[in-house]
């Protein structure tokens, strides 16, 4: 009987054990995943969120969908995270002469850290990349010629916590 007793609390300890473990790695799971975030390009020359905010290394991943109804001649959109030091009218100036690669100047790819694709007007394109390590403020732009003067452009700062 008391043999017995113990078997059944082994097998109850050992199913709690197995319930526990997957409680863990299900949330070791969800908390690897990417921070999403959702941004429109708006017919304002405006960026939907100007600023965001992640954690260092966290892995983010930037989701631009163009609004407009505007033909994509006219009102296109592209999201570039520029490094920490990195001279944003430089980039925007060069842009300008790299419509074939969606006004993404190839030459200073050094200056940039992650860019979606261009996107027409109900056009979707995500890029998902690792936030710097060195807490600060990095802006991102559009290069589309005309927006980054126009002021489309944001902050995604770095912080702990």
């Amino acid at each position: 009987m008391v043999q017995r007793q113990r078997s059944k609390e082994i097998r109850m300890l050992k199913k709690t054990l197995a319930l526990v473990m997957f409680a863990v790695l299900s949330v070791s799971a969800f908390a690897a995943q990417a921070k999403t975030v959702e941004i429109e390009g708006m017919n304002s020359l405006k960026f939907s969120k100007e600023n965001i905010t992640v954690k260092p290394g966290e892995e983010v991943t930037i989701k631009l969908t163009n609004t407009t109804d505007l033909p994509e001649s006219a009102m296109a959109h592209n999201w570039i995270l520029l490094a920490a030091d990195a001279d944003a009218q430089a980039v925007d100036e060069a842009a300008a002469q790299a419509k074939d690669n969606d006004y993404v100047p190839k030459d200073m790819s050094d200056q940039i850290l992650a860019h979606t694709g261009l996107v027409a007007g109900g056009e979707t394109d995500e890029v998902t990349f690792t936030a710097p390590e060195e807490p600060g403020d990095y802006e991102y732009i559009c290069t589309f010629p005309g927006h980054l003067a126009a002021g489309m452009k944001g902050t995604l700062t770095v912080k702990e916590g």
